[in-house]
């Protein structure tokens, strides 16, 4: 059971630094970033073919979040020309294409087949304990994450964020390059997906294009409106609920005995659509956001 729970714990805190990368982004800043994973997945296969190839795994993974961050550079100034809703739409095919980049380039990511025995964060005998000191250091690191954010919304960088979120125009206006700004906010969520998609690859092991579909952007999407847009709170709260009603309605067939696989999956998918619609309509500003 412990091993099921801090499995439970690391996967969460994957996506709470998934979530706090995107809140920073649409929550402060109101870019609506659809192509999250693709950060998510170049972080994931750098870090992993960079340990492959021999270099320790730390110098690895934050290498893998400078990688991310700075793939955020041309679909930046590739996008932020443009409005909010086709930038979404550029975000989310540009995450497609990554995918198929990394499904396509055999000579490096392996493929369609994956990247398989990507080494541990951390080598011990006891997988038990090898868990264990994986969420020590993936806790630490989310605390660290939350406390940049937090810096960075009191400092005149966020509340120029804000500004951009709230009147782009006046902003401009004041003399302002937000394009600048939104470049460098892209590039810090993208770090920290990067950063994520990092553990994901040691902790899981195993990587495959399979893995970082678009679904996953909504994932952290949910979390950040479960939890509440724009409150890093909200981002890490969020996450834990989503993992938690993820892994919860696993055990829907235990209770509906006779029921197939096939049928458990759609009552499942639909278990959890009625949750988030419970809190759409109970929550609408989600577990720590503010009531308007």
């Amino acid at each position: 059971m412990e091993a099921y729970l801090l499995s439970i714990g690391i996967i969460g805190a994957i996506y709470a630094l998934l979530s706090i990368g995107l809140n920073i982004q649409y929550g402060e800043t109101g870019l609506i970033n659809f192509g999250h994973v693709a950060y998510f997945a170049i972080g994931a296969y750098a870090s992993a073919i960079l340990s492959l190839a021999g270099m320790s795994v730390g110098l690895s993974m934050v290498l893998a979040g400078l990688i991310a961050a700075l793939a955020a550079i041309p679909i930046g100034f590739a996008a932020l020309r443009l409005k909010e809703d086709y930038f979404a739409i550029v975000t989310l095919g540009f995450a497609e294409t990554v995918r198929l980049v990394i499904q396509q380039e055999d000579w490096l990511t392996n493929g369609v087949q994956g990247l398989a025995s990507i080494p541990p964060l951390f080598s011990l005998s006891s997988s038990l304990a090898q868990n264990r000191l994986f969420a020590v250091v993936i806790a630490a690191t989310v605390l660290l994450a939350m406390v940049a954010v937090y810096l960075l919304q009191h400092s005149s960088f966020g509340r120029i964020l804000r500004a951009i979120r709230d009147n782009e125009v006046a902003v401009t206006a004041l003399g302002k390059k937000t394009s600048t700004f939104k470049i460098k906010v892209l590039m810090f969520g993208s770090f920290l997906a990067g950063l994520a998609g990092a553990f994901y690859a040691h902790f899981i092991s195993y990587i495959s294009p399979e893995q970082f579909i678009a679904l996953i952007t909504f994932y952290v999407w949910m979390s950040i409106i479960l939890g509440g847009v724009g409150s890093m709170r909200g981002a890490l709260f969020g996450s834990l609920v989503l993992v938690m009603i993820l892994e919860g309605s696993r055990f829907i067939g235990d209770f509906l005995p006779g029921v197939s696989d096939v049928q458990i999956a759609h009552i499942r998918l639909g278990a959890i659509g009625l949750i988030l619609m419970g809190f759409s309509l109970f929550r609408p500003q989600g577990l720590f956001g503010r009531k308007d």
